[in-house]
C-alpha cells in the first residue's frame, strides 16, 4: 500500500529531554523526524507529539520543538498513546487512515503504540531510522515485531516521495528545494 499525504499523519513519540541523553542514536533519530515533520507540515500532513510522564521525564527536547511547525502534543501516562482516550478520540475524529511512527523508545512506547493503532484498524508506517532506545537490538526488534503485526517499515525518504506523488508540481519544487536537495549525505539530484 502506498501513503497517500491526504490520509496520513505523523506521530512523533516521546523525544523527551530527560530520557534522550541514554538513547543509542538519539541525535539522529531527531534529526530524521525533525526533517519529516518540516515535510509533513509543507504537505499540510498533520503532526501529533506524546510526552509520556513528562513530570518525570521532561518535555519534548528543544532541539525537537524549535524546528517544529504546526503540531498538536499530548501528554501520556499509558505506554500506548491509544490507551489515551482523549487521544485515540481526537486521532479517530482528524480521520487519517494511515499513522507513520517514529519515537522512543522503540521497544515500548513506539512499540505499544503501534499495536494499537494496528488493533484499532489504521495502516502504520514504521519510520525505521526515527526511531530508537537505550540498545540498538530493542528497537531492531520492536521494529521486526511491529511489522509481524501488520506495520510497515519505511524511510523519511520513502514518506516523503510518496506523499508528494509526482515530480511537477510547484509544491514539489519547493520541497525539493527546502527539504530534498539539500539534504546530505544522501542529496538528491534530479531536476
Amino acid at each position: 500500500m502506498r501513503l497517500h499525504q491526504a490520509q496520513s499523519l505523523l506521530l512523533i513519540v516521546d523525544f523527551q529531554a530527560g530520557l534522550l541523553p541514554v538513547i543509542d542514536g538519539g541525535e539522529s533519530a531527531i534529526e530524521e523526524a525533525t526533517w519529516l515533520a518540516g515535510v509533513a507540515n509543507a504537505v499540510k500532513v498533520p503532526v501529533w507529539l506524546t510526552e509520556q510522564y513528562p513530570e518525570r521525564l521532561g518535555g519534548t527536547t528543544p532541539a525537537l520543538l524549535n524546528a517544529l511547525g504546526d503540531h498538536r502534543i499530548w501528554q501520556k501516562h499509558h505506554f500506548s498513546a491509544m490507551e489515551e482516550t482523549a487521544f485515540a478520540e481526537a486521532l479517530a475524529e482528524q480521520g487519517p487512515k494511515q499513522v507513520i511512527i517514529c519515537g522512543t523508545e522503540a521497544h515500548i512506547c513506539v512499540l505499544q503504540s503501534a499495536l494499537g493503532l494496528l488493533e484499532a484498524g489504521y495502516q502504520v508506517f514504521w519510520l525505521s531510522e526515527a526511531t530508537a532506545s537505550r540498545r540498538s537490538d530493542e528497537a531492531r526488534l520492536a521494529r521486526e515485531r511491529a511489522c509481524a503485526n501488520g506495520a510497515v517499515a519505511v524511510t523519511a525518504d520513502m514518506v516523503a516521495y510518496e506523499w508528494l506523488y509526482r515530480c511537477d508540481t510547484p509544491l514539489f519544487k519547493d520541497v525539493h528545494q527546502r527539504f530534498l536537495k539539500p539534504r546530505s549525505p544522501r542529496a538528491v539530484t534530479f531536476f
